[in-house]
Order: C-alpha cells, then sequence, then structure tokens
C-alpha cells in the first residue's frame, strides 16, 4: 500500500470513528432547545393536564422548555400524524391516550400514519376509566336495574357518549351487547355538553370518562351505577365496579402514553423513561392526577407497546360488530 492510500485509509477510518462517537455524544447532550409535546386534544382535557404535568417535570429535571402544543382534530390523528413525521431527534414528543396511539387504528377507514409502526414507545403513564351514570329520574338505582328496565322497554331509553365513535361511545356498546339489551345512542361533542344534559334530564344515561362526573355524582345530581375498571375510583368510593354490580370480564379504560416519532435515539428514550416512571409513582404526582380522576401507572416502552396490542385486541370485534366507522 502506498504512502498516499494509507493516509486515505487513516483519514477514512478517524472519520468513521469521529461520526461514530459524535452521534451518541450529541443524543447524550439533548436537549440543548426547547422540546414540543403535542397533544391531540384540546387544552383543560385530561390528556392535556398530565401533559403539562409531565412536561413542567422533565422541564426541571432536563433544564430545558416542554412547550404544550394543542394539536386538536380528526380524533386526534392530525397530531398523531405530525408526531409521526418529525424528525426523531428528540424535539418532538407526544402525549396521548389510547385512541390515537392504537384504537384509532380500527374506527378509521384510512389513517396517515401507523400507530404502531410509526412511533417509538416511551412510557405508560397512567390511565383513566369510564363511568355508567343516570339521571335521576331513569327508575334505576344499579346496573342490574338499569340492564332489566332496558329490556323490557326496548328503544325507551338514550345514552350519551362524548362522541361518536370514542371510548364512551364503544365501551357503551360493549356493555349492551355483553348485557343483552339496547339504548339508543346520542353522540355529544365532549363530555361537558353530555354531562349538563345528564344533569338537566335530557338524556336517560351517560358512558363517558368518569371525571367530569365526580361532582355531579358526589352532590347527587346524578347516579353513578358503576366504574369501568376492576377498582373502585376513590373520588366516588360508593360506586361499584362492573363486576360488583354483576357484568365481570369487562375493565374498560383509557391510558396515556409518551411516545416519539419511530427512530428516536434510545438513551433519549431511556431518560425519558426513567424521569416520567419515576415521577408518576410519587405521591405528589399520584395526588395531583387524582385530582383529575386519573390513576397513574408507570410503565417501560415494553409496558406501552404491551398497551397498544391489548387496546387493538379488545376493541377489534366490538367495533366490527356495531359497525362504527369514521371517515
Amino acid at each position: 500500500m502506498t504512502t498516499l492510500s494509507r493516509r486515505a485509509l487513516t483519514a477514512s477510518l478517524a472519520s468513521l470513528a469521529v461520526g461514530a462517537i459524535g452521534r451518541p455524544a450529541l443524543a447524550q447532550a439533548w436537549p440543548t432547545r426547547p422540546v414540543t409535546i403535542l397533544v391531540p386534544f384540546p387544552a383543560g382535557a385530561s390528556t392535556d393536564v398530565v401533559a403539562r404535568l409531565i412536561g413542567e417535570k422533565l422541564r426541571q429535571d432536563l433544564g430545558q422548555g416542554f412547550v404544550i402544543e394543542n394539536k386538536v382534530g380528526a380524533g386526534g390523528n392530525i397530531a398523531a400524524g405530525g408526531v409521526a413525521r418529525a424528525a426523531p431527534d428528540g424535539y418532538t414528543l407526544f402525549l396521548s391516550s389510547s385512541g390515537p396511539l392504537s384504537s384509532n387504528k380500527l374506527l378509521y377507514k384510512s389513517l396517515n400514519y401507523d400507530p404502531i409502526a410509526d412511533f417509538e414507545p416511551i412510557s405508560l403513564v397512567g390511565d383513566v376509566q369510564c363511568v355508567v351514570a343516570t339521571h335521576t329520574s331513569v327508575p334505576a338505582r344499579t346496573l342490574a336495574e338499569l340492564i332489566a328496565y332496558g329490556k323490557a322497554n326496548p328503544g325507551k331509553l338514550t345514552f350519551g357518549s362524548p362522541g361518536y365513535g370514542l371510548m364512551g361511545h364503544i365501551a357503551g356498546e360493549l356493555i349492551q351487547r355483553t348485557a343483552g339489551f339496547q339504548m339508543t345512542h346520542v353522540p355529544y361533542r365532549g363530555s361537558a355538553p353530555l354531562a349538563n344534559d345528564l344533569v338537566a334530564g335530557n338524556v336517560n344515561v351517560a358512558v363517558d370518562f368518569l371525571p367530569t362526573y365526580i361532582p355531579h355524582i358526589q352532590s347527587g345530581a346524578i347516579r353513578g351505577l358503576a366504574v369501568t375498571s376492576d377498582k373502585r375510583a376513590p373520588q366516588v368510593p360508593q360506586t361499584p365496579t362492573l363486576a360488583e354490580a354483576g357484568m365481570s370480564g369487562i375493565n374498560v379504560t383509557s391510558w396515556f402514553g409518551l411516545a416519539g416519532p419511530k427512530g428516536l435515539p434510545q438513551d433519549i428514550v431511556r431518560r425519558l423513561t426513567t424521569i416520567v416512571g419515576d415521577y408518576v409513582r410519587t405521591p405528589e404526582a399520584t395526588a395531583r392526577l387524582e385530582l383529575i380522576g386519573v390513576r397513574t401507572i408507570g410503565g417501560s416502552p415494553d409496558d406501552l407497546r404491551k398497551a397498544q396490542a391489548g387496546e387493538i385486541a379488545k376493541w377489534e370485534s366490538v367495533i366490527r360488530s356495531a359497525g362504527i366507522s369514521l371517515e
């Protein structure tokens, strides 16, 4: 080999070595500027509150701003698609409920992203359960009595959800199919107008995420017949679980997860997983999230990936049999 060739080879190897060192070094230096966390729902929604709490903790620990951007629309698909197409450099993250990261795959005829293939899972944060609640005029004080009344009066009961294809809707469909009765579905545009109409008696039953209904159940304005997870909610301890109310085998929650674009460097993933996982298990985070009806979980990227797969498996037959489909 000539002297010139040896020099060229040495320079080439040196360049490769610098590149190999430089890539992890860049990731280790992250973040050097503010990070955007996209949230698929409006300010004030449970997902937004969770994101702001997590963002503030990340700011404290990592010394950079974590800016919450509410990118609303298409059931969360606009925000999800934006994250999926973002550069995997750690400066765009996604704090989402389970729909955009799982069951929207079943609900929408087409998506511009794949909830499994296009994201790098970071951490499972927590979950929120639904409640089956009725107006006080409905002659049913238990879930069993509601089912019996529905069977005896087909088509008479109306059940509201926060939106067509949202968790309250598909949870309500699952409960009806399991119990063998039917109510007329009334989709609303969010939890607040549905809760107002339930309190006013304009709709008989609501199946929706619990937080909005806590003060109304506590005041006696409406009745909480059952919560949809395996444990009672501490905010409304008198409300039984579905299993306690006689309907076993159903556990319906919407979880919150933090993810990034596919290809996010693993050392960034590990740093985020550690900070978020450790924080949500603290008494401070547990207490703050419990105020809005969110139960803390904390979990690894594998836990989030399993939650995604489990959600898709749980709802596929319900969504198909109910004929729920969105453009």
